[in-house]
């Protein structure tokens, strides 16, 4: 299937009902509404290359997991992702994000450990299927309360 540009990609997520985030290169990422007026990045986005695809970031914050390593942490964004993973998605790539102080760049608020999972598609209506799957999962890992 010739791959749709980016332009062609964004205008056929926003016919089927999608709200744009933002679009960096060959990725338009999805928005999650918070509130009426809030909206924000939803962690996935739809790829538009030599092939369509669904992207998915699952995170995991350093805060959340105090006394636990790097890798340790980055394993509970790999857990995260595990739903998408058993339905045909593959790991891409773990960054480490730091999260700085809008008003004091040199001070870091909080580290976000991401990883991404990735599933190639064959047209737009299973893209647009996957899609809205994805942004049905829960992206943030969150740390086991104990009473």
């Amino acid at each position: 299937m010739p791959s749709l540009s980016t332009t062609e990609l964004k205008h056929a997520l926003i016919g089927e009902g999608f709200e744009v985030y933002r679009t960096l290169g060959t990725r338009v990422v999805l928005a999650e509404r918070v509130r009426d007026n809030l909206i924000m990045d939803s962690g996935v986005a739809a790829v538009s290359d030599e092939r369509l695809a669904v992207r998915l970031t699952f995170r995991a914050q350093k805060s959340d997991f105090p006394g636990e390593s790097d890798p340790q942490i980055h394993d509970r964004a790999r857990q995260q992702g595990a739903p998408a993973a058993a339905r045909g998605y593959a790991e891409v790539e773990q960054v480490i994000v730091p999260v700085l102080d809008p008003s004091d760049k040199s001070r870091t608020l909080e580290t976000w450990f991401e990883v991404a999972f990735e599933k190639t598609v064959p047209d737009e209506t299973r893209l647009f299927e996957e899609l809205r799957h994805a942004l049905s999962l829960e992206k943030t890992a969150t740390p086991i309360r104990r009473p």
